[in-house]
């Protein structure tokens, strides 16, 4: 298969990755690379990894084997400085949102910009903030405490914190766990249209195959502690193996 992303700049790129805890193997042999302003879906069920891949991409974890390079630099070489200057340039979205519960919604996403983007005016960032709350639809919000906001409205103010310090990548981890299935599309949405707007390179992590359609340009699945097959959404979909159609077929 021609991989379409081949002549692209690689944002992150990961080679024979290998992490367990103790006895238990978690990740093995995990290569792969995220293209420049592509969206790429990492599909497993849960325990598979997928949540650690992500924490290894980002230092959160030292992977036992293996090298990942973001942005050109090797993780496991930066030291705590340099590791937090990289940070500032990836958004990551929680799966529980993780919004600050006692800061209102323009609180919560000046924090970031407060220090990540401290070059920045007042005025700038309060355009910033409203500009980030307009993209997800809820610049009415603005002055609302995170207890006021429904699930899918929570979603959608932490994705809007990601965004309003112009991350180069963003990671997703189950961005649309515990919604309902409308709501869970719309977040989707959300995230092909930060795509084109930011221009940003994303990698998602989720078991939702429908968040898998709506924004992937390319798809991983996870298997076994392995990558077990990786390709685009309509050879997935047009599998005779058992394992992708028995995933595919559960949604």
């Amino acid at each position: 298969m021609i991989n379409a992303n081949a002549d692209k700049q690689r944002v992150i790129e990961i080679n024979n990755l290998c992490k367990g805890f103790g006895e238990q193997e978690v990740l093995r042999n995990i290569s792969f690379n995220l293209a420049a302003g592509e969206n790429l879906a990492v599909l497993g069920k849960s325990g598979s990894g997928k949540t650690v891949l992500i924490k290894c991409i980002v230092g959160l974890l030292n992977a036992d084997e293996g090298t990942i390079n973001v942005l050109g630099q090797k993780v496991s070489s930066l030291n705590n400085e340099e590791l937090r200057e990289l940070r500032k340039k990836i958004g990551f979205l929680f799966q529980s949102g993780a919004l600050y519960d006692s800061m209102t919604v323009k609180q919560n996403l000046e924090f970031p910009l407060q220090r990540i983007r401290k070059e920045l005016t007042q005025k700038k960032r309060d355009e910033k903030i409203i500009e980030a709350l307009e993209n997800v639809g809820l610049a009415e919000a603005l002055n609302k405490m995170p207890s006021e906001l429904s699930g899918g409205m929570r979603k959608r103010i932490s994705l809007a914190r990601t965004i309003v310090a112009d991350p180069l990548i963003m990671l997703y981890d189950e961005p649309t766990a515990g919604l309902d299935p409308v709501t869970a599309d719309e977040i989707s949405a959300l995230i092909t249209e930060v795509q084109k707007k930011y221009k940003t390179s994303s990698l998602i992590i989720t078991h939702d195959i429908s968040c898998a359609r709506i924004t992937a340009n390319r798809l991983i699945m996870l298997k076994d502690t392995e990558i077990y097959h990786e390709g685009q959404l309509d050879e997935f979909e047009k599998s005779d193996d058992p394992a992708i159609k028995a995933f595919f077929k559960r949604q």
